[in-house]
């Protein structure tokens, strides 16, 4: 008997925190983001490159910019890490956990 080779894919966990405060504000400057993931984008063919674990997004729904982060960066860069849930905490950025299928 043949066995079945489609393989599932799982939904993988991120972290989004949104350009959003707690109180409904949008976070200023509006490259907030994108200064974020800086620390460890590069650069390919004069553009940049966003690392896959710390990525800027604009949400579909409230058209704020967001972060995603693989939550591995707690493991690969801590201080990184530890950093941004910092200035998220600070500024009062809402966070949640989100589901998206692996690329």
């Amino acid at each position: 008997m043949l066995e079945n080779t489609t393989h599932k894919h799982t939904k993988e966990k991120r972290i989004v925190i949104e350009g959003i405060t707690e109180s409904g504000e949008k976070f200023r400057p509006s490259d907030w983001a994108e200064r974020m993931c800086g620390c460890l984008a590069s650069f390919n063919n004069r553009r940049i490159a966003y690392s896959p674990q710390l990525r800027p997004i604009v949400d579909s729904e409230s058209h704020a910019k967001c972060l995603i982060i693989d939550p591995r960066l707690k493991e690969t860069n801590p201080e990184v890490f530890e950093c941004i849930m910092k200035f998220a905490d600070e500024n009062h950025l809402k966070m949640h956990e989100s589901y998206e299928e692996p690329e």
